[in-house]
């Protein structure tokens, strides 16, 4: 991908909260009763990310890792923190902000699963997998059944600018097609002034289907789909 512009960090914005669904998508989602509830799916909405195993890249082998608040919240904190990330995060403050973003997700009904990036056995980016179908985000374009999104921040500095987030949104992906077969399409909504995440989205295989305005930004929809993930 090109390099990331100054003091621009490789990343997606947070989801725009946990609502129910719109009503035009309850229907056409609807996976049958909340998880945990009799007869509810064990593997939950999102076909149980933590299940997924790793997938091999050239920068070595990547794992989503589910968040556990009480191992990962000062390193997280300390990821919002950083201006870079902070600017289209706005997770920024003491630990309690980040706590409740996270806590939200983590008592909610498992429509969006908080993810450490885990890369040759070190932590280095946090991940938001998320039903974008179920999510408010579907008010604004024309979502179908399953739309798995996908919000991700690179920790590092280092970590930033050299390719690496291309490499890890297309290892996701893929992980998110192979273990979702319901799932069509993964989406994501950048901030259109995130040009350097943009980017990476272009090089992991994603297209731009189109500019949506969303209540907190302008974003841009891009979308990889499962019929071409071989040939992008």
């Amino acid at each position: 991908m090109p390099p990331t512009e100054p003091g621009r960090s490789l990343g997606s914005d947070g989801p725009l909260g946990l609502q129910a669904p719109p009503p035009e998508c309850r229907a056409a989602s609807d996976d049958g009763p909340p998880p945990g509830s009799p007869g509810a799916p064990a593997d939950g909405l999102l076909d149980n990310p933590a299940g997924w195993g790793a997938a091999d890249t050239p920068a070595g082998p990547f794992a989503l890792v589910p968040v556990r608040p009480d191992r990962d919240l000062d390193r997280i904190v300390g990821w919002m923190n950083d201006p870079a990330v902070a600017a289209f995060w706005a997770l920024a403050g003491p630990p309690e902000t980040t706590a409740a973003h996270l806590r939200e997700q983590l008592d909610g009904d498992g429509r969006s699963v908080p993810c450490l990036g885990v890369l040759a056995g070190v932590p280095m980016s946090y991940w938001e997998i998320y039903r974008a179908d179920l999510d408010p985000l579907a008010r604004h374009y024309a979502a179908r059944p399953h739309d798995t999104g996908i919000h991700l921040l690179i920790g590092g500095s280092g970590d930033r600018g050299r390719g690496l987030g291309s490499t890890l949104l297309r290892a996701t992906a893929d992980l998110v097609l192979d273990h979702r077969p319901r799932c069509t399409r993964v989406v994501a909504e950048p901030d259109l002034r995130n040009t350097a995440s943009v980017a990476a989205f272009l090089s992991a295989g994603f297209h731009y289907a189109e500019e949506i305005e969303l209540p907190s930004k302008r974003a841009a929809l891009m979308v990889r789909d499962r019929a071409r993930r071989h040939l992008l």
